[in-house]
Parts: structure tokens; C-alpha cells; sequence
């Protein structure tokens, strides 16, 4: 086939044909693109898939802005070609990251998406963009479109390994990383998350992304967090975990964004409870990931709590308590209280305790009074033996009720007291009569 053995022979003729592919339309090159799958290893080596590349990438600067790879805009527009065809840009139902705009997807993500992993590698590599080096906004999306469009395919299982990816993924990861919060909002990340998160995605890039999204959880919502979980649980607890550990230590932490995030981990905490593969372990774990004053009320972590032990008919009155033990008693609001004090899935220690903890937000002013050490020793004293004598008998806990409303018998003589002392002093009296009414006594 060479010049030796006769004139314009067929290699001769392939190199002619090969050199004006320039002038090819973009579909011919795309299909010959793909052709060269099947023989990869002989048409990479001969030059040839380097030459189709470098076609390829001449067309998209041609039909696009010329700084099409840096820059975060592209031409939305899908420009025609010598053979009439019209580049796709058709928006399917994505997420607000990959719709059809000039901000985010280009004309040609749709048609390139149908390439082969080592296809696309190269042509990242060609533009010196692979791994680390990509710092490019619209490649990082168009890496994002592609993966999602192999996950669909389920092109993982059927022709490609998920290795084959691993490097895309990398890439993608960095790219975001790099970007951050200028381009991503929480959502959108944690769809990256979700999308990588099936390819060989190397951990040092996992865990750059996980921190990114763990500085922005105070924009996540309920729905964001729900993520399918693996080992026959429903959610994946474990990631929220990571993420809330990244919140708690980033550097952009107010009180304002902490109470935000405190109020969605425990409308997490309400939806996780009822799996029964969730162990008591990963259950604390969320309920105590953030500090108190994340809080202003326990109210709902209690909620949570309650649902657990109904969903997990089996645990023991130790396992009940140990759960309980991620609650602040005094945070719990009194009608909250009262319902602990009542319910009879709650260990009875825990409900004195409970109690006990709501007679100690008592405000200071009841010191003046004589009667307050007398109280303080007899709460102290009912605590102490209330907690031995319902370790031996649980079918005592009508006593815990009439304790609930001697608490509040006592808020309210707290109230009147107030009220009489401060008349006194408005009269310059400096003593408390003797006949004074005195506090109730709580057993």
C-alpha cells in the first residue's frame, strides 16, 4: 500500500483523506470519533484519534466564544453545518445545574456525552485540563453533564468499568472544589455528591467536596440531606455525620447559621428515626453532633426520641435511657415535660430527672426565702429516693404525674410571693411575716 510499490496508493490516499478533515462536518467527526473505540489502542497510536480531537476542539471554538474554555459562558445557540445538521441542545429534566443556559451548558455537552470515557479523557488531556490542572468552569459542568449521562445509561454496567471514569471524576471534583461557592449553591453540590459518589472517585477529592458542602449545611434543606443509604439502611446517616462535622469546624461559623442547621438536623432526626436498621449509636451520634446552644429547645431531638422507641418496639429500658441521655431536660419546654412525665415508653428515672431539671429554671429571686433550702433538700431528698424506688417498681410512675403539677403549683405560688415582696418593699418593709403563705410540699 505504499509509494514503492505504486503511485497514490491506498495509504497515500488515507493520509489525503485524513489531512482535510478540518474540513469535515461536526457529526462525521463525532461518528468516526466513535468508530475508533473498538481498535482505540492502533488508532491512538497511529495519530489518528489526536487528529480527530484536534478537529473536534476547532469546531467548538469555531461555534463558540473564544475563550470557551475558561470562561463560564458559552454560546447557547447550536450553529449548523456544511451537511445541515443541528447540534443538540435539547433540555432534559436536570437539576438547576446542567439546564440548557448560557451560563451552564453549552451546545455541544449533548452530542459529546455519547463518547467513550477514553475519548473523553484525551480531549480533556489536550486541552491541559486533566486532574489538578483543571480550573475551568465550563469543563468542570460539562464533566458533571457527561457522568450524569453515563449513570443514566447505566453505561458502567454494559460497556465500561466504573475505573474508567475514576480519572473524569477526579477531574469534575477538582473543578468544583476549585470554583466553590461561587458557581455551586449546596443543592447543586450535593447533586455532585450523589453523581460521583457511583464512579472511582478518589477520597482526598471525596473529602475536599464533602468539606465544601459541610461550610454551606446551613442552605441545605430536609429533602437535600435525604440520602439513600447503604447496608439495608434507608439513609445515608453516615454522610451526614462527615457534613456536620465539617459545618461545626469551618471557619465561617456564626450563632445564627448554627441554630439554622440545629433546627434542620432535628427534622432529620424526626425522618430517620423510624428505620429500623438505624442503630442507636448512629442515632446519638446526629442528636449529639452539635453543640447545645445550636438549640433554644430539646423539644424536637425529644420528639425524635419518642418516635425511635415506638419504631423499635424491643429495646430495653437501658437502651431507652441510653437514648434519652441526648437530651438537655432543662431546654425542654414544660408542656414538653409533661408530656416525658406521662409517656409510658420512657424509663421513670429519666422522667424525675426531667422534672427535677424544670424546678431548677426557678429564677433566683425565691434565695430571699427561708423556705427555699427547705424545698431545694426536699427535691434533692424526693430525687435521690424516687430514683431507687422506680429502679424496683415502674408501675409507680402515677406518683411522677402529681409531682408535674406540684411543679407547677409551685410556679404559681413562686408568682404570688413575687408579687407580695415587692409590695413590701414599696412600704420600706424590710421582714417577711411569719404567716406568710409557705411553699408546697412536693411528696
Amino acid at each position: 500500500m505504499t509509494e514503492k510499490v505504486s503511485t497514490c496508493n491506498l495509504l497515500q490516499q488515507t493520509e489525503t483523506f485524513l489531512a482535510g478533515m478540518f474540513y469535515w462536518s461536526w457529526i462525521d467527526i463525532l461518528v468516526c470519533l466513535k468508530s475508533c473505540f473498538p481498535i482505540f489502542a492502533h488508532a491512538d497510536s497511529s495519530g489518528l484519534v489526536q487528529k480527530l480531537i484536534s478537529a473536534l476542539l476547532v469546531k467548538i471554538a469555531q461555534n463558540s466564544d473564544a475563550n470557551f474554555i475558561t470562561s463560564s459562558s458559552s454560546s447557547s445557540s447550536s450553529p449548523e453545518t456544511a451537511s445541515g445538521y443541528r447540534f443538540s441542545s435539547s433540555s432534559k429534566s436536570t437539576p438547576d445545574l446542567i439546564k440548557s443556559s448560557p451560563s451552564s451548558k453549552a451546545w455541544w455537552f449533548e452530542d459529546l456525552a455519547v463518547l467513550p470515557p477514553n475519548i473523553i479523557e484525551k480531549v480533556i488531556q489536550s486541552l491541559g485540563a486533566y486532574g489538578p490542572d483543571n480550573n475551568s468552569l465550563i469543563l468542570t459542568r460539562f464533566l458533571l453533564h457527561y457522568l450524569k449521562s453515563a449513570a443514566q445509561r447505566k453505561a458502567i454496567n454494559q460497556l465500561y468499568s466504573k475505573c474508567e471514569y475514576g480519572g473524569l471524576a477526579d477531574t469534575a471534583i477538582h473543578g468544583v472544589v476549585t470554583v466553590g461557592k461561587e458557581a455551586f449553591s449546596c443543592r447543586e453540590l450535593l447533586w455532585v455528591l450523589r453523581i460521583v459518589s457511583g464512579f472511582g472517585l478518589n477520597k482526598d477529592y471525596k473529602v475536599g467536596l464533602e468539606k465544601l458542602i459541610g461550610g454551606m449545611l446551613d442552605q441545605a434543606t430536609l429533602d437535600d440531606l435525604l440520602v439513600s443509604g447503604h447496608d439495608r439502611a434507608v439513609y445515608d446517616v453516615n454522610l451526614v455525620l462527615r457534613l456536620i462535622r465539617a459545618f461545626v469546624n469551618s471557619d465561617e461559623l456564626s450563632i445564627h447559621k448554627m441554630k439554622k442547621v440545629g433546627r434542620l438536623i432535628d427534622k432529620y432526626l424526626g425522618e430517620i428515626s423510624p428505620d429500623q436498621n438505624l442503630k442507636i449509636s448512629k442515632f446519638l451520634g446526629v442528636a449529639e453532633s452539635l453543640p447545645d446552644f445550636a438549640r433554644d429547645r430539646f423539644d424536637g431531638v425529644y420528639r425524635a426520641v419518642d418516635i425511635y422507641i415506638q419504631s423499635h418496639v424491643s429495646l430495653s429500658i437501658e437502651e431507652r435511657s441510653r437514648l434519652c441521655g441526648c437530651l438537655n431536660y432543662e431546654k425542654l419546654s414544660l408542656a414538653v415535660c409533661k408530656e416525658l412525665a406521662k409517656n409510658p415508653r420512657i424509663p421513670p428515672r429519666i422522667a424525675v430527672q426531667a422534672l427535677i431539671s424544670q424546678q431548677s429554671r426557678v429564677p433566683k429571686e425565691l434565695d430571699y426565702c427561708n423556705n427555699l433550702s427547705t424545698s431545694s433538700t426536699t427535691q434533692m431528698v424526693l430525687y435521690n429516693d424516687a430514683e431507687n424506688f422506680l429502679e424496683e417498681n415502674e408501675d409507680m410512675r402515677q406518683n411522677l404525674t402529681r409531682m408535674q403539677w406540684r411543679v407547677v403549683e409551685l410556679e404559681k405560688v413562686r408568682r404570688e410571693m413575687k408579687g407580695h415582696m415587692s409590695k413590701l418593699v414599696r412600704h420600706n418593709v424590710l421582714t417577711i411575716p411569719s404567716h406568710n403563705r409557705t411553699l408546697p410540699r412536693l411528696c
